[in-house]
């Protein structure tokens, strides 16, 4: 199975390299665009028999490896 993980930086968390992006978009036109908010994206096989059982894997490798819970928060689906 495939999990997709998206890990963001926290709302309460200054993103500059979001703000720097937002800047450059208004700068080239993109004025509709407004906050912009980075992150990472990973994909993970995982060898799981069941959904549940690849998400619960997938999370803890984000909770443990792939975020950093103090600053970052993350989502995971699986297909």
């Amino acid at each position: 199975m495939r999990a997709r993980v998206f890990v963001t930086l926290k709302k309460s968390v200054f993103d500059p390299q979001g703000k720097t992006i937002a800047d450059a978009l208004h700068s080239m036109g993109y004025t509709g665009v407004g906050d912009v908010r980075q992150g990472k994206f990973f994909e993970l096989d995982i060898a799981a028999a069941s959904a549940d059982q690849a998400k619960t894997l997938a999370s803890e490798v984000a909770d443990k490896v792939l975020a950093n819970p103090v600053i970052e928060s993350y989502r995971v689906e699986v297909e």
